[in-house]
């Protein structure tokens, strides 16, 4: 990533202009960065939506915080936000992996993402999005069956942690449109492994008549 003054940062120059060196409470941390962050790209005029473990959290998910800050902005406004993040004091840095930028607040990483799971983010993903608070910051939040979907689109051969989307069917289960997951991830072999494994555990029902006794 080319900084304004031409030249060219790495994860190695990440810098975060909070981070104090004191141990902070990991969950608020999380959820300052994500209110420092969100709130900069809404002064921005920048189109994006909050992803990840803190999007679930704002739906109404598990309320302990382990990972970094997600957010999807779209790719043609990757310059632009990198401006406006990098005039608050916050350096963007590019990865080895293209299809995010990375940065820093509050002691936490920050990715933002413009190409999820092989697929570039799109304006449509972003108007799906609904504005909820996160302690009392309202911003716009993946809808809980992107959010599904994002995740199980993920998987593959070297990589299928059913374990990190468990959470977000399970306690989400009421907000997300099932038919839809299942018309655009059910032919998938990973995914549809997973929903498989949903209907065993009673997390929702067979589609028609299952795969055998689920009692």
């Amino acid at each position: 990533m080319k900084t304004r003054d031409g030249g060219v940062r790495s994860a190695g120059d990440l810098a975060d202009p909070n981070d104090d060196g004191l141990p902070p409470d990991r969950t608020q941390a999380i959820l300052e960065a994500a209110k420092e962050v969100a709130s900069l790209l809404k002064a921005g005029g920048h189109p994006f939506a909050l992803a990840g473990g803190v999007a679930v959290y704002a739906h109404g998910g598990p309320g302990t915080l382990q990972h970094d800050v997600d957010f999807c902005v779209l790719p043609e406004d990757i310059d632009a936000v990198t401006v406006t993040l990098e005039s608050a004091g916050l350096a963007v840095v590019q990865p080895p992996e293209d299809w995010l930028l990375k940065t820093r607040s509050h002691g936490q990483e920050v990715d933002l993402i413009f190409r999820p799971a092989r697929v570039p983010v799109s304006r449509e993903l972003l108007d799906r999005a609904e504005v909820l608070s996160v302690q009392s910051v309202w911003m716009p939040v993946l809808s809980a069956t992107d959010l599904l979907i994002g995740r199980l689109m993920s998987f593959s051969e070297h990589y299928c942690d059913f374990g990190s989307a468990l959470p977000i069917a399970r306690t989400l289960r009421e907000k997300i449109d099932w038919a839809r997951v299942r018309r655009e991830c059910g032919a998938v072999p990973m995914p549809a492994a997973f929903l498989y494994l949903l209907e065993r555990l009673h997390v929702i029902e067979p589609e028609e008549t299952g795969h055998g006794d689920t009692t």
